[in-house]
């Protein structure tokens, strides 16, 4: 009895153990495999990108013993881990922490204060004082540093309602006293323009580009709007509306690991716009500036109105408001630099060569030497029309720019132009003589019955020469000898319809028809549209096919061809092959692709080789 009241006690001692025991054999430590990238998202993972502290930084709190202070009271850990700081308690990899911590807070808090003493924290980890030794250029924290500094200067020096980045001087609140930031508003004032507006790129997301270009580098990147300061308006026509500059805002900060001592300290704001410097000189090192060029030009394009203008620009009054013709530079024109101007095609606008922009101008070896600029015209208009305002422009761009004639750049200007475009573009550099008159008319020009105005348009429009400081010309999907979309009637007659005369032609159209009589071929009761110029039996374009480049261009063609068949026979969808082919050019390359070819790798990049040959580059 005694034995079996012994065993039924073992029993149960055993029931009530099995829970311990089964506690003791689970590992508190261990390792499971899982997906690579879990793992590298929870190694590399910090408050920019994830919102949450990095590995590294909670590795900090641990040995600092504040884990547990921090979650329950940011400021007063903060607080400390900056007394143990000053104390001489540390080591440097407090400071990229500090920095996180920071930032953490003041995302938390709402509290700029922490924003500046990040990227304080963060400025000195990356340039310390004196002979302190450098961080090792393969630690990632150099680049959470980084990141943490740039977007703490432009959080921290934001505007009250925090859409753009204050440029200014000023004392601004640290968590532990005052930042003293000088500033020379003289930075303010860049190629002519007054720079404002400076919105973080770090806040933008590009669409519509396949090519986003980062430089990373120090800075808080930036997209600045221009203002001109001249009074001549015509001067500031040529600025692009709503066109935004890439720039960089760099907050020195001297002697910050010792100014962290005490309550007060001193820094000294930067402005550098992007084609002024990619570098700059801190502490001795030279540094690569962060740059998003890419970001600035979408945020320019987003805000506007060029895309407004497509389906204006080639149907005019049908929306009431016809696109402006206007030549302008994407940028400040700059002494020296040649500019490279954009022709668009048939209802389309500047915007569309934003990819080709945007992949020319980050590159250094093109930016050293070109400028940009653009030209928007009503696409509808007859083509001779719409050429003569592109010469025009050009022409009182140089004058207005260059009165004196002393800037080599713009004299060895380059027109590239797409589809319509490469038309106009033909005839910056071409000696038509009566050639294009003779295809209109059968009277000279002096026996029209019209007004002295009327006759010196059409003088302009049809007795063509070559514009001297035109040099090198690029044709892209060109109708040489018209589109075969435009050969179909009903697609001429319904856009007959629908396309208007620009008001500049209105007078002379009038006139001119009341000329029947002097025209070459029966032309109904109004003048041709740019689809009827293109249409391959027209005389207009007949004709100008057969107009050599002058011999003191140099001319390109890139032309499109769908599919895999044979070139010769091949189309974009739009233009034939044997159409955009001439003779004569210093290349010519095909690329497989439709008829907007502008937009492809193959078609940017023989740009970009042109243009690098043009100046002797590699």
């Amino acid at each position: 009895m005694r034995s079996m009241t012994c065993r039924r006690l073992r029993i149960a001692l055993l029931v009530l153990a099995l829970p311990l025991v089964a506690g003791a054999c689970a590992a508190p430590v261990g390792a499971v495999r899982v997906d690579a990238q879990i793992v590298q998202r929870e190694l590399t993972g910090n408050v920019l990108n994830t919102g949450e502290l990095s590995r590294s930084t909670r590795n900090v709190l641990f040995f600092h013993g504040l884990s547990e202070r921090f979650d329950e009271d940011s400021e007063a850990a903060l607080d400390t881990m900056r007394k143990n700081i000053v104390a001489g308690l540390t080591g440097r990899d407090v400071f990229p922490a500090a920095a996180e911590l920071s930032f953490f807070h003041a995302e938390a808090s709402g509290k700029r204060s922490y924003y500046l003493a990040a990227a304080v924290y963060a400025w000195i980890f990356l340039f310390p004082d004196g002979g302190a030794s450098l961080p090792d250029p393969l630690d990632p924290r150099l680049r959470m540093a980084a990141d943490l500094y740039n977007r703490g200067i432009a959080l921290g020096l934001a505007s009250p309602d925090k859409t753009v980045m204050e440029m200014r001087a000023g004392t601004y609140e640290l968590p532990w006293g005052e930042l003293d930031v000088a500033f020379d508003k003289d930075r303010l004032r860049w190629a002519g323009r007054d720079l404002i507006d400076f919105v973080p790129i770090a806040e933008l997301k590009v669409s519509g580009l396949q090519v986003r270009i980062r430089r990373p580098g120090i800075g808080a990147a930036l997209a600045a709007g221009m203002v001109p300061i001249t009074e001549d308006q015509q001067v500031r026509d040529i600025i692009a509306p709503r066109i935004k500059v890439s720039a960089t805002a760099l907050m020195r900060i001297d002697d910050a690991r010792k100014q962290l001592e005490g309550s007060r300290m001193r820094a000294t704001l930067d402005l550098y716009p992007e084609s002024e410097t990619e570098t700059v000189v801190i502490a001795g090192r030279m540094v690569p500036l962060e740059q998003e060029p890419t970001a600035a030009l979408a945020w320019g394009l987003q805000e506007s109105p060029v895309w407004e203008r497509e389906l204006k620009g080639f149907f005019g009054s049908v929306f009431q408001v016809g696109a402006k013709n206007q030549l302008v530079s994407l940028t400040p024109p700059r002494f020296g630099q040649i500019p490279v101007v954009f022709v668009h095609g048939t209802a389309s606008s500047a915007g569309r060569w934003a990819e080709m922009i945007n992949v020319l101008q980050a590159d250094p070896a093109i930016r050293d030497h070109y400028d940009f600029w653009a030209f928007s015209y009503n696409s509808g208009s007859p083509i001779a029309y719409s050429a003569m305002i592109l010469r025009d422009a050009l022409t009182n761009a140089v004058r207005l720019l260059d009165p004196e004639g002393k800037d080599p750049g713009l004299k060895q200007m380059v027109v590239v132009g797409h589809s319509q475009g490469g038309l106009l573009t033909k005839m910056t550099a071409v000696h038509t003589g009566s050639r294009l008159y003779d295809a209109a008319f059968k009277k000279p020009i002096d026996q029209l019955n019209v007004s002295e105005e009327t006759r010196d348009l059409v003088r302009k429009a049809l007795f063509v020469e070559p514009l001297p400081f035109v040099k090198r010309v690029i044709f892209i999907s060109t109708p040489h000898r018209g589109s075969f979309l435009a050969a179909r009637d009903f697609v001429r007659s319904l856009l007959q319809r629908l396309v208007s005369t620009p008001a500049r032609l209105v007078k002379g159209t009038a006139e001119l028809l009341a000329n029947r009589e002097a025209f070459a071929a029966q032309g109904g009761n109004r003048l041709p549209t740019a689809v009827d110029n293109m249409s391959p039996r027209n005389p207009f374009v007949k004709t100008l096919s057969g107009i050599p480049i002058d011999s003191g261009v140099d001319a390109h063609s890139i032309i499109a061809v769908k599919g895999d068949g044979p070139v010769e026979t091949g189309d974009d969808g739009v233009v034939k092959y044997e159409s955009a082919h001439i003779e004569g050019v210093k290349s010519e390359l095909v690329v497989r692709w439709e008829h907007s070819v502008q937009s492809q790798p193959e078609a940017i990049m023989e740009v970009r080789r042109i243009l690098l040959q043009n100046v002797g580059a590699k």
